[in-house]
């Protein structure tokens, strides 16, 4: 069961029947259907995309103008009731964390346990060749073994006989929340708790032994449950513990963790604000930050994330075009020469017509969403054309 000094592989040759002209012109057909469906979906991305980042940019300057800033002296003030307040404070927990079957201890926000089994893992590799006027495909079947944190099923190998794997795993991988955090006298909402994801691994080295299981033993910061760390067999599994989110500065782990929140107070609770735009701000940074540094930090994200979804349903056009044009070439495709040329020439129309029609897309997007500014830039873009013409001498009469 021990890894093997090289690779297990072996081979499996099977025959490949070649495509007919019907079938292969089904199949591009299919892909042409699938192709308008992403056509009309990058369609929708990049036009709602535009109001969406309108919306969340008029959402934090509304946030930004009725913010309150509770200073460095936090106080509750029932005056701050329903109103959008920003604060810098450490976190706090009133218990540590704990798992008692490692006998871990943290004082913070989240502990997580992750759990990995040494296993066998496949994989394969096809190539297809000619022998005898018939296409065959040769795959190459390797097994390796490796940690995983999730179990590999080893029913669906091709040679299952000697890289049988367990069917559950002894340690599940599980993460525990306080149930109460809390930063200066106000309450964390599910929603902040879930921003804290400064996730570190939890140190090992001073760990006392002494206190350990007997089938338990401890290397690179890893529980493994076998005296023999070094050799793992399959089956064998190892744990490693993670912390977000220090609440105390008694912890041997360091101080606690300095958050900068904005959201909504009511009595003691910070709770999400819903904005007259529609978005909710419920803001976590893991940092110190004055209430404009939050917002501008929530611009930037906001610019970015345009850019992306811009970026994305540019792709998902491009191809879409290119599965609805691949018919073309399954018509062709018994053309050597011409095959070619009209591949390269689909990529080149496909991006093409991609990039001028998602301009076009996100032009459309401005003229809905903003229909003042798309009209001032459409003035500023015909004005050097009015200018031009305007400075042209009348012609003279015959």
């Amino acid at each position: 069961a021990r890894k093997p000094t090289f690779p297990d592989q072996h081979k499996r040759v099977s025959a490949k029947s070649n495509p007919g002209f019907l079938e292969r012109l089904s199949e591009t057909t299919g892909g042409a259907v699938v192709g308008v469906g992403l056509f009309f979906l990058s369609i929708y991305v990049l036009f709602t995309n535009e109001g969406r980042t309108l919306q969340t940019a008029k959402s934090l300057d509304e946030g930004l103008s009725q913010v309150v800033s509770l200073g460095p002296y936090i106080s509750f003030d029932t005056q701050n009731n329903g109103r959008l307040v920003h604060l810098s404070a450490k976190l706090h927990t009133a218990e540590p964390l704990y798992d008692p079957n490692y006998k871990v201890v943290v004082h913070a926000v989240k502990l997580k346990r992750q759990v990995e089994m040494y296993q066998w893992v496949e994989y394969h590799e096809s190539r297809d060749y000619q022998e005898n006027g018939e296409t065959k495909t040769e795959t190459t079947y390797t097994y390796n073994t490796e940690w995983k944190p999730e179990l590999v099923n080893s029913r669906n190998f091709d040679k299952e006989i000697g890289h049988q794997n367990p069917s559950a795993m002894a340690v599940e991988s599980v993460m525990v929340v306080s149930p109460e955090v809390r930063t200066g006298p106000f309450i964390l909402s599910k929603g902040l708790v879930e921003q804290i994801n400064n996730f570190q691994t939890l140190s090992l080295g001073d760990f006392p032994v002494f206190n350990l299981d007997p089938f338990l033993s401890i290397h690179d910061d890893y529980f493994y449950h076998t005296p023999n760390p070094r050799r793992p067999e399959v089956g064998d599994v190892r744990v490693r513990f993670s912390f977000a989110g220090l609440s105390s500065d008694n912890s041997r782990h360091g101080p606690a963790q300095t958050v900068s929140i904005v959201a909504m107070q009511r009595g003691e609770q910070l709770l999400p604000f819903k904005t007259r735009s529609g978005d909710t701000l419920e803001i976590l940074y893991l940092e110190e930050l004055s209430a404009e540094e939050v917002f501008a930090r929530e611009h930037q994200f906001n610019s970015m994330k345009t850019w992306g979804l811009r970026a994305a349903g540019w792709a998902l056009m491009f191809l879409g075009i290119q599965l609805s044009m691949q018919i073309i070439y399954t018509l062709v495709d018994w053309v050597p020469v011409l095959r070619e040329l009209v591949s390269i020439g689909l990529k080149i129309f496909a991006l093409c017509v991609s990039c001028s029609l998602s301009l076009i897309v996100i032009g459309f997007g401005w003229l809905y969403y903003r229909p003042l500014v798309a009209v001032a830039l459409g003035a500023l873009a015909v004005l050097p054309i009015f200018l031009a013409r305007s400075g042209l001498p009348a012609k003279k009469n015959a």
